[in-house]
């Protein structure tokens, strides 16, 4: 156990910074009255009268209290480190109970007026680390203090120190009340400023993604557009014949898949991306712009997805097409998506020529860009082939969020 973790216990929400903040400046306060009960002890001795108030000789005090001082003073400059700084606070204080102690001792214990210093080190103990753990210290001086009062030489009649021990112990609760009490409201403040920040935060984040799509839309968008229109009227100037022909119809796909990946970039932007409905549209799309049917069958409710996971997941799909098209030469394509409460297996098929994996692989940079989306997913894909029975990738996600 370290005094870290007794101010974790009320505070665990807040940011670690945040904490490092509260407890420096609790720390600096404390340093200071620290100080201030310091010099008051050594005024005892430095004014004419005053010496008699400490049953303390000046050779034994002045020098104990002067080496009090000086790690008081460490503890001050040293309470800002990361690390360390709790710990020194923690320690030091309760050197400071000891040297409470043993004037105590000799001073009438409990029925001593230097009593009511053990009050402030608890209410100090209290705001510095506010946990059950982190009081028990100074609470524990009162049994110390009732034990030195009792073996001291002129002992208090028994009523009349149970009902000494009863004050102090009410009055070190009432300490700790208010000091729990005010961390309390301290971080209930705290927190209701975070959650505006966060909302606020949100808030410029929505609407900066709705300036962005809105500029897309009527910027890009309206270009790309523009250059279907005109690559549409240029194909019916060309003859059927002619090579340019060929050219336009790349031109013409390439800008569809431009404005698709436009209205898909927006959609994202702007939270309505549903994963179903790409994985149609995807498939819908292909089928058209290839001429290659693909049998689209979707089993089970999807869970609920990150926009990173759904994404990831049309991604693969994506790619996966974009090869079959490519290199596969297949008639037939069929794509199976079958969710449960466990995750996703995603399996496209194709009937085309296929090919023999071996270590060339690595190479194919499409499978492993699939590889690397799945991993990030928490993913994995599976490539089975061979030369004339067609393709199989499988994706499996696992533990969706």
């Amino acid at each position: 156990m370290t005094p870290e973790t007794f101010g974790h216990t009320s505070t665990s929400q807040f940011p670690q910074a945040q904490r490092r903040v509260l407890f420096y400046a609790r720390a600096h306060a404390v340093f200071y009255t620290r100080v201030a009960l310091l010099l008051l002890c050594l005024a005892i001795f430095a004014v004419p009268g005053w010496q008699k108030l400490s049953p303390l000789t000046a050779s034994i005090a002045i020098p104990m209290f002067c080496g009090v001082l000086i790690y008081t003073i460490v503890a001050y400059v040293l309470s800002e480190h990361k690390r360390f700084g709790r710990q020194i606070m923690f320690w030091t204080m309760n050197c400071d109970l000891l040297v409470l102690l043993t004037i105590l001792y000799f001073n009438g214990g409990l029925v001593s007026p230097i009593m009511t210093a053990q009050l402030l080190f608890t209410t100090f103990f209290a705001l510095l680390f506010p946990s059950p753990i982190g009081v028990v210290a100074p609470m524990l001086m009162l049994p110390a203090a009732t034990w030195v009062t009792i073996v001291g030489d002129n002992t208090p009649p028994l009523n009349e120190l149970s009902l000494l021990l009863l004050w102090h112990t009410l009055l070190n609760g009432l300490a700790i009340y208010i000091a729990v009490y005010l961390s309390s409201r301290e971080e209930a403040q705290r927190q209701a400023i975070l959650h505006l920040e966060n909302e606020l935060a949100s808030l410029a984040r929505t609407e900066e993604r709705n300036r962005l799509s809105r500029d897309i839309h009527d910027g890009l968008g309206g270009t790309l557009s523009g250059l279907l229109i005109q690559t549409e009227y240029l194909l019916t100037l060309v003859n059927e014949d002619n090579p340019l022909r060929e050219e336009l119809l790349e031109l013409k796909t390439a800008g569809e898949e431009a404005i698709d990946e436009v209205r898909r970039a927006l959609s994202m932007m702007r939270n309505e991306f549903e994963l179903v409905p790409q994985l149609e549209n995807a498939c819908t799309t292909f089928t058209t712009r290839s001429r290659l049917p693909v049998q689209l069958d979707i089993t089970g409710i999807a869970p609920k997805l990150t926009d990173d996971q759904q994404l990831s997941i049309f991604r693969i799909l994506q790619e996966s097409l974009t090869n079959i098209m490519k290199h596969a030469k297949a008639d037939m394509v069929e794509v199976e998506v079958i969710f449960d409460t466990s995750g996703l297996v995603m399996r496209i098929k194709d009937n085309g020529k296929g090919f023999e994996p071996d270590n060339k692989l690595k190479l194919h940079y499409g499978l492993q860009n699939m590889r690397e989306r799945a991993r990030k997913i928490g993913g994995a894909v599976d490539l089975q082939s061979e030369l004339g029975e067609g393709t199989t990738i499988t994706l499996q996600v696992s533990a969706l969020d």
